[in-house]
């Protein structure tokens, strides 16, 4: 008895040690809107690669829930990696100011969340205040906020996928 009550007391500190990650982009290249498309226009092919490059930077990151919003852009830069590693897409819309406090009640597993220029400022305020982004250049591409959470601190980064 004293034995499994030791284990179990190891295994509540590894969980209390594990970190877990929230990856968050920007939606990669868009194409240009032409009088005949919607406002929700697909990737081009510049985009198309900065999404096999996401693939490639956290197929082996251990993600478990990725998010989107709803639209074709944000989907399809997601897209590669949940095909990937077999973690199918939620959407999210970015008005829900619960949202960010709903992901970090999650069961154990790293997050990816694709975003806005307008909106992912938002997300990783959210996450990590002290962060203070604002709004992307709507021609900035490529970067990947990561934010860490180990038991009650965090630590934020940024990084960059693609070329």
């Amino acid at each position: 008895m004293r034995r499994f009550t030791f284990l179990l007391l190891v295994a509540c500190l590894l969980q209390a040690c594990s970190t877990t990650s929230y990856f968050i982009v920007r939606h990669a290249e868009k194409e240009t809107q032409t009088a005949n498309m919607s406002s929700d226009v697909p990737l081009s092919a510049a985009g198309k690669e900065r999404a096999e490059a996401l693939k490639s930077q956290l197929q082996d990151k251990k993600i478990k829930h990725i998010y989107s919003t709803n639209t074709l852009r944000t989907k399809s830069t997601a897209q590669p990696l949940s095909e990937a590693i077999g973690v199918s897409i939620q959407t999210y819309d970015h008005r829900d100011t619960s949202f960010v406090s709903k992901v970090k009640t999650l069961p154990k597993g790293n997050v990816l969340i694709v975003g806005h220029s307008n909106t992912v400022d938002d997300l990783v305020n959210r996450f990590y205040p002290k962060a203070q982004l604002k709004d992307l250049p709507e021609t900035q591409y490529g970067d990947l906020f990561i934010i860490n959470r180990k038991g009650k601190k965090y630590s934020f980064k940024v990084g960059h996928f693609g070329k």
